[in-house]
This record gives structure tokens, C-alpha cells and sequence, in this order.
């Protein structure tokens, strides 16, 4: 049976990478951004593979936008019973420097986004008797410089996923967090420039604290998420995996 899934932040990066791979793994897939117009490259390349997917704009902290956008794919795709919460902002300073809209927008991104998105496809996911959450946290979570609230952001998701474990499990839905280390995307270039340094040296720099010898890639995480969201995963739940090139504490 073919699966819909929902990839948030899914036009660039990870959730790029993750939305390929899913539709690879024979899924339709949404692919849901603040821009719809931003996530038509993704749903190109996946089409032009043979797949299928769609475009959906919308701001997953708004819960009037998230409950249309999740009725939107229910009629195009069928009901949604995949969902990565991918979608994610950084507004990096230390505590002192930093504002209350800095805190709020991140929280509500990160937090309030993935408790809209989860509670809008439970039922799907009810209904269907089967579900897949995979929510992204971070190393960060684990404390971070300069990073309060994505920290809070990301540590705050791990309780989340084990919460929804907890709930969801005896409808056969299963919830699971991937925390990576240091990926290559746009997002690690803006930390790049907040403090100052060029990405290629912030990349080697990097690189050279990982065991593995080298930084991680978005398709490391998709990767990752195709295991999680499988039909084989079915008794992995409530589990954070750090996606990170070594340990992680």
C-alpha cells in the first residue's frame, strides 16, 4: 500500500533531501513550506523520478493554515500517515543579546509547529491504523552557545516524541526523534557567518571534531528517516537517534 507523507521545511536541505527520499521509497509525498513556490524544484525533481508529490504553502505555527494545508493533502493524496517535522528557524545570540521575539519565533517553529502538524494527521493516522512520526531535533539539544532557544527548541522536541510514543502507540503509530550533529546546509552557513568565519574553514574545522572524519550530509538524515518511517520500524518508538558522525551523550 502506498503511503502520503508530509515533509515540513521541505524545500531546501534536509527536508529536501528527506521528501526525495520518501517519494523514492514509493510514498506520495507533500512537500509543505512557508512558500509553495519554494518547494517546486523538490516536488519537480521528484515527479521528473517517477514519483509523486505536491506543493503546499504554509506556516506551520499558524493552526488555521495547518488544519487546511493537512485537508488540502487528504483530498489530493489521500490521508497523510507519515509526517516529518522538519520544518525549523534559527535566530542565534547569546542570552543576554537576545529578544523575546528571537525566543517566540523559534519555539513556535520548532514546537508549536510539530504539536499542529501531529495533532491535525492523528486521525489520519488513527483511521489508517498505522502512522510514522520523525521529528528532528539536534545535538543542540544537549546545550549549545549562543543557542538558548533552539536548545530549548530541540530538547523540548525529544520529550514531545516520547510523549506522542507514549499516546499514539496503540494505533500502531509509532514517534522517534533524529538529532543531528553538524549537517552541510544553509542553516549552518548562517551560523558560519554569525560568528564570523568562512563556511569551506567552518566546515574542515568541524569536521575534525567528528569521528568519522567528515561533516554530515542531508541525505544522511533521509537515510535515516526512510528506516523510521518503514513499515520494518513498526517497534522502534519513543527513540532519539543521534545522526552525528560519533556519540553523542
Amino acid at each position: 500500500m502506498s503511503r502520503v507523507a508530509v515533509v515540513t521545511g521541505g524545500a531546501r536541505g534536509i527536508g529536501a533531501a528527506v521528501a526525495k527520499r520518501l517519494a523514492r521509497d514509493g510514498m506520495a509525498v507533500a512537500v509543505l513550506d512557508l512558500d509553495a513556490s519554494a518547494c517546486e524544484p523538490v516536488v519537480a525533481d521528484i515527479t521528473a523520478a517517477g514519483g509523486q508529490a505536491m506543493a503546499v504553502g504554509c506556516n506551520v505555527a499558524d493552526e488555521t493554515e495547518v488544519a487546511a494545508a493537512v485537508d488540502r493533502i487528504a483530498d489530493a493524496l489521500g490521508a497523510p500517515t507519515v509526517l516529518v517535522n522538519n520544518a525549523g528557524i534559527i535566530r542565534d545570540n547569546m542570552l543576554h543579546k537576545m529578544t523575546v521575539d528571537d525566543w517566540d519565533a523559534v519555539l513556535n517553529v520548532h514546537l508549536r509547529g510539530a504539536f499542529l502538524m501531529a495533532r491535525a494527521l492523528q486521525p489520519h493516522m488513527k483511521a489508517q491504523n498505522f502512522g510514522r512520526i520523525v521529528n528532528l531535533s539536534s545535538t543542540s539539544a544537549l546545550g549549545n552557545r549562543g543557542q538558548a532557544n533552539y536548545s530549548a527548541a530541540k530538547a523540548g522536541m525529544q520529550g514531545f516524541t516520547k510523549t506522542l510514543a507514549i499516546e499514539l502507540g496503540r494505533y500502531n503509530v509509532t514517534a522517534n526523534a533524529i538529532a543531528p550533529g553538524f549537517i552541510q546546509t544553509d542553516m549552518t552557513a548562517a551560523t558560519a557567518e554569525r560568528i564570523g568565519i568562512g563556511f569551506d574553514q567552518f566546515i574542515e574545522l568541524a569536521a575534525q571534531q567528528i569521528p568519522v572524519g567528515r561533516v554530515g550530509q542531508p541525505d544522511d538524515i533521509a537515510h535515516t528517516v526512510s528506516f523510521l518511517a518503514s513499515e520494518g520500524a513498526g517497534f522502534v518508538s519513543g527513540q532519539v537517534i543521534y545522526v552525528a558522525g560519533g556519540p553523542k551523550d
